[in-house]
């Protein structure tokens, strides 16, 4: 058994192998989250069998029966129904492997300050240079007030998840996106929200609980559309934050050079 699994796992295939593939349709892509969390229910089930092994000795013991159904598919409506599922996020810590988060301190010296005074409350922004970089726009299925090269690039990411899965896109909504305020939990550390660089994500209204290792399974296919056209995606903080996406360092630099900001 934990030979299979194993197997299994060393022949999964990670979230950037479907990223360049837009042809694949909403159900092949429930498929491939449904394969992802298996191996991630098998991951944990090998380490709880190990552990096991370690402190058997020579006594024999039942072995603990792999049940565990983390992905659940049935219903008439299973495509439109396991957008919103709640799933593990597996690989958690890989999500964002080679983009940049910009940060606070990188922001503030790149941009400035978008407000001297922060508190946990969204206030107007009072950098005049910033503010003059914001639209309120409609992109794809929300309204974001953001900095316009971030609205084009949300655009561009939007009109590839409609292409492909018009049905996730149909889905999507929004919890906001500019909110000059500081990171919560800190004192003065400005937010990214704050710069009008990211927007927070989900499915049917249903916000994320933040910090619990889940998300919905539409945010998972959503990440790989940002993770292709550059943008940071908050599942993979310490304290993990699936709904929000923001700007990466490496685009900041690359609009700057390209004249933008």
């Amino acid at each position: 058994m934990v030979a299979l699994a194993w197997l299994v796992i060393q022949t999964g295939r990670g979230q950037d192998d479907y990223s360049n593939e837009p042809g694949i349709d909403s159900g092949a892509r429930i498929e491939i989250e449904g394969l992802r969390q298996q191996i991630e229910a098998l991951r944990g089930q090998i380490e709880a069998l190990q552990n096991q092994v370690q402190q058997l000795g020579s006594a024999p013991q039942a072995m603990p029966q792999m049940n565990d159904q983390p992905f659940v598919k049935e219903g008439p409506n299973t495509i439109l129904d396991a957008y919103a599922q709640v799933v593990l996020i597996a690989n958690r810590r890989e999500v964002n492997k080679g983009i940049v988060v910009g940060g606070p301190s990188f922001l503030e010296s790149f941009l400035g300050r978008p407000r001297e005074v922060l508190s946990d409350d969204c206030e107007p922004m009072t950098n005049p240079k910033l503010k003059d970089l914001l639209v309120l726009a409609d992109v794809g299925p929300i309204k974001v007030n953001m900095l316009q090269p971030a609205v084009d690039s949300l655009n561009r990411v939007f009109e590839k998840v409609r292409a492909t899965d018009p049905d996730l896109y149909e889905r999507i909504n929004t919890a906001g996106a500019l909110c000059v305020r500081q990171i919560r939990g800190t004192v003065g550390r400005t937010s990214t929200h704050s710069f009008g660089l990211a927007v927070d994500l989900n499915i049917d209204g249903h916000l994320d609980t933040l910090g619990d290792g889940k998300t919905q399974l539409g945010l998972t296919i959503l990440a790989d559309f940002f993770n292709e056209e550059g943008w940071v995606w908050g599942a993979g903080f310490t304290r993990e934050d699936s709904m929000h996406f923001e700007i990466s360092r490496q685009m900041l630099e690359q609009w700057r050079l390209e004249g933008k900001i």
